[in-house]
């Protein structure tokens, strides 16, 4: 049975506290205290992850769910997450896991092995950190993405990016995918409504793009009066297509009130047009809207024909005419991570050949 695991990235401060350099909010820690995680804790002058091996629950999601979708698109994917969050999000749609600390919950007890096994069992392709942030629970992450990989299972990090650039490369080591929450465009929202700093997920989505060979898909969570400016958007999108180039895929998705931000109203489906109208005419190629059903918006069209490609019905691929990373009609590559035996799946439409 797993009680609690010593915990990687700290050091010993001057004060006599613990230096928990796992994130940018680099919390020093008192004999006896968590950090503002909640999973992070001091005992004896050690850090201990008292989330490691303690996931609150597991579900089989398709992976659009995400989302991701251009990673294995229509294939499904064992999803599951710990207490805790190194952010502080007041618009949280997971808050009574991510602010809860790990000996309030009904946490399962399961070891890396048993998580792959997991999978395994219901053979699923991938592995899913996600719920809460994974950075929190890192050296959980290490230990059963290592053992997936020797198996053949992906792993996928669902993350919003604020993670330590030298734990980082530890976390994602054995990582296959991310979609990382790029929750805003202004450091003021950030601040605000997250607790921590823009720059530093900027940082971390041009690290993964750059200098790995992870697939990235980001999510921005459009909330109306605080990041849903045509101005704002705008910028975003071009920071994206300067820095990370037109092919990451990006979902604008639709927020509801949760948490302490229940003043808002939902975000209407024209807003998220209007963010993915703004996207694609800044020369970004592939854009999507969630949390709301909206045909044109779940579909993936070829950037160079513009013929549709993968059709979606909320997170089910209904239609898939990717062939062989390539659109079936002009041949254009396709980006994304795709496996040849899901693809080409050709519905209504006999005779392509």
């Amino acid at each position: 049975m797993i009680l609690r695991k010593i915990a990687k990235w700290w050091e010993e401060d001057k004060n006599g506290k613990i230096l928990c350099t796992l994130c940018p909010r680099y919390c020093t820690i008192g004999e006896g205290q968590k950090g503002f995680c909640y999973i992070r804790e001091n005992n004896d002058g050690v850090l201990y992850s008292t989330g490691y091996g303690r996931p609150t629950g597991f579900a089989i999601d398709p992976i659009e769910k995400k989302p991701l979708n251009h990673f294995l698109p229509g294939s499904k994917i064992l999803s599951f997450g710990t207490a805790g969050c190194n952010l502080g999000c007041k618009f949280c749609q997971n808050w009574t896991t991510t602010k809860a600390k790990s000996d309030n919950q009904k946490s399962l007890i399961y070891s890396p092995e048993s998580v792959v096994k997991l999978a395994q069992d219901y053979n699923v392709p991938s592995i899913a950190y996600t719920y809460n942030d994974p950075t929190i629970f890192g050296e959980y992450v290490i230990d059963i993405s290592k053992l997936a990989r020797e198996v053949s299972i992906k792993s996928v990090m669902v993350t919003a990016g604020y993670i330590d650039k030298n734990a980082r490369k530890d976390v994602y080591k054995y990582i296959d995918a991310a979609n990382v929450d790029l929750k805003a465009f202004n450091e003021e929202f950030y601040k605000k409504l997250t607790y921590s700093n823009l720059n530093d997920v900027l940082e971390t989505l041009y690290w993964i793009k750059h200098e790995t060979d992870i697939w990235l898909e980001i999510t921005t969570l459009l909330i109306p009066g605080e990041n849903d400016s045509e101005n704002e958007i705008k910028k975003m999108c071009l920071w994206i297509l300067e820095n990370l180039g037109v092919n990451v895929p990006l979902h604008f998705t639709a927020f509801h009130p949760d948490f302490k931000l229940r003043d808002k109203e939902r975000t209407p489906l024209s807003t998220l047009t209007m963010a993915r109208n703004i996207a694609l005419a800044e020369g970004l190629n592939y854009c999507y809207t969630g949390n709301v059903y909206n045909k044109e918006g779940e579909t993936t069209y070829c950037p160079n024909c513009k013929v549709t490609l993968i059709e979606r019905n909320w997170h089910s691929v209904t239609q898939n005419l990717v062939k062989n990373g390539k659109c079936y009609k002009c041949g254009f590559e396709i980006a994304g991570r795709f496996n040849n035996s899901q693809n080409f799946m050709l519905q209504n439409r006999g005779g392509l050949s």
